[in-house]
């Protein structure tokens, strides 16, 4: 399966990228947050034991805990299921080639030498992000104490954030930092010239 990869974190564009180049270029899209719900029914405990810790927790156990805790506990962020992905990328019929999105897209589980890239944006860019989508309280109403929630939500995706820096830097990948100020084009420019679009 030809596939490029666009993961990163909360708020970055990633999906709005990946919308334009399948327009752009002819691509398929393979959207990792419309199969969360599908892959959380397909899992196996045995090998997703965080996903199936999370499952049996209410609103307030998984969202009022520490940021850091959230953090090193949540399964999409241990890659749990990832293997999920690759089969579903493995099963599509032969077509065009695939532009998969997504936070879920680890830069030590995406292939090797794969054509990827991800997406960092800064604190500032996420919240605007969010709340220009609407989806700044969407989680955080349904707890008991949403502005703790929201807060510390925020604080989770920032430490995600800055984990996938250092990953990438590690392995020597591409990133692009998504800033206020950058325009949808200009950053759509930066994915396609690093995935050689």
């Amino acid at each position: 399966m030809d596939v490029y990869w666009i993961g990163g974190g909360s708020g970055a564009g990633k999906s709005t990228i990946a919308r334009r180049l399948a327009a752009r270029h002819g691509l398929r899209l393979y959207d990792t947050d419309a199969v969360m719900a599908g892959h959380a029914r397909r899992s196996d405990p045995a090998s997703s034991p965080q996903l199936a810790a999370f499952m049996a927790m209410s609103m307030d156990e998984r969202w009022l805990r520490p940021p850091a805790v959230m953090l090193d506990t949540f399964h999409w962020f241990r890659g749990e299921s990832f293997d999920l992905i690759l089969d579903d990328l493995a099963a599509l019929p032969d077509g065009p080639p695939v532009v998969a999105e997504g936070f879920r897209l680890l830069p030590e589980l995406v292939p090797q030498g794969a054509r990827a890239v991800w997406l960092l944006p800064t604190p500032q860019f996420r919240r605007a992000a969010f709340d220009t989508r609407g989806s700044t309280w969407q989680i955080a109403a349904r707890t008991s104490d949403p502005e703790r929630a929201l807060a510390g939500l925020l604080e989770r995706d920032e430490l995600f954030t800055e984990r996938l820096r250092a990953q990438i830097r590690a392995r020597g990948l591409k990133a692009i930092d998504v800033e206020p100020g950058l325009t949808e084009d200009e950053l759509t420019a930066l994915v396609e010239d690093a995935l050689g679009l």
